[in-house]
C-alpha cells in the first residue's frame, strides 16, 4: 500500500528526514516512536501533502507517486490525517461538515451521494459506538471543545469518512485514560485486511489498547530500529538513546 525509500524532507535549508524507508502493506498498523525533533510530525505532513517541503526518493502508495498528488487527491484516495491539534473552525457546523467531506470523497469514487437521512443515521451509529453526545456534533467544528473532545472528533471523523489508511499524529497526547480508551476503540473497530494505519506517539500507554504488527524507532530523521509490540514495551523501560 504505502512504499518509501530514502525519503529525504527538508524545509527552509533543515534536512528533517534523512533516508527513510518504510513499508506498510494492507492490513497492517505500524507504529512510530521517538524523541522530539527526530521527524515524527514531518512524515505525518509529508504524507498527508501538507506545502512547504523539498521532498526527494521514492513515496508511493498504492503505485502512484504522492509527490504528484494534492491533498484533495489523496483524501480521496482514502489517506487520512488525525492532527496531533485539531483546528477549530468557527461557523462551520460539524455536522454538516461531515457530511460535506463524505459526500465530496463519494462523488469522487462515482458513488452516489449521502442524504440527509442516511447520514444521520451513519452519525449515530458511528458517534454511539466511540460514546460520542450526538449533541455535541451540532456544535461548531471543535470551538470549544475539550483536547480530548477534539480528538474523539477526529476518530469519528475517521469512522465517517472510512479511509483505506489512517495516519494518527499523537493522537493520544493530553488524554485521560478514557478518552484514550475511545480512540482505541475507534481504530481498533476499523481495523480489517484491506485498511491500513500509521499511529506515531511518544509513549507506549496507547500501544496497550492499540496492538501494533510493527513498531519504528525514528532518530535524527532515520528509522534506527523496527520489531514487534514487544519494543514498544522495551523502550517504555529504558528510553530512545540505546537505539542510536
Amino acid at each position: 500500500m504505502l512504499e518509501i525509500k530514502n525519503l529525504q524532507v527538508s524545509i527552509n535549508n533543515k534536512s528533517i528526514l534523512k533516508g527513510l524507508n518504510l513499508s506498510i502493506k494492507p492490513g497492517e498498523l505500524h507504529a512510530i516512536m521517538g524523541p522530539n525533533g527526530s521527524g515524527k510530525s514531518t512524515l505525518a505532513n509529508v504524507l498527508s501533502g501538507k506545502g512547504g517541503y523539498k521532498i526527494s526518493g521514492k513515496l508511493n502508495f498504492e503505485g502512484k507517486d504522492l509527490k504528484e498528488i494534492t491533498i484533495e487527491e489523496r483524501a480521496k484516495k482514502g489517506i487520512f490525517l488525525a492532527f496531533q491539534y485539531p483546528l477549530e473552525i468557527p461557523g462551520v457546523n460539524t455536522n454538516i461538515f461531515l457530511k460535506t467531506s463524505l459526500n465530496s470523497i463519494r462523488k469522487a469514487r462515482g458513488e452516489k451521494e449521502m442524504d440527509t437521512l442516511s447520514f444521520l443515521k451513519l452519525l449515530k451509529e458511528k458517534s454511539s459506538e466511540l460514546g460520542i453526545d450526538e449533541n455535541f456534533l451540532s456544535r461548531q467544528l471543535n470551538v470549544g471543545f475539550s483536547g480530548g473532545e477534539k480528538k474523539k472528533n477526529e476518530i469519528l471523523q475517521m469512522k465517517i469518512l472510512d479511509p483505506n489508511f489512517s495516519i494518527l499524529d499523537e493522537t493520544d497526547s493530553g488524554l485521560d485514560i478514557d478518552a484514550l480508551k475511545v480512540i482505541a476503540n475507534g481504530v481498533n473497530s476499523s481495523r480489517n485486511k484491506k485498511k491500513s494505519f500509521l499511529v506515531i506517539t511518544h509513549y507506549q500507554r496507547l500501544l496497550n489498547y492499540i496492538k501494533p504488527d510493527f513498531v519504528h524507532v525514528l532518530s535524527d530523521g532515520k528509522i534506527v530500529k523496527s520489531g514487534c509490540s514487544e519494543l514498544a514495551e522495551e523502550l517504555e523501560k529504558t528510553g530512545y538513546k540505546k537505539t542510536n
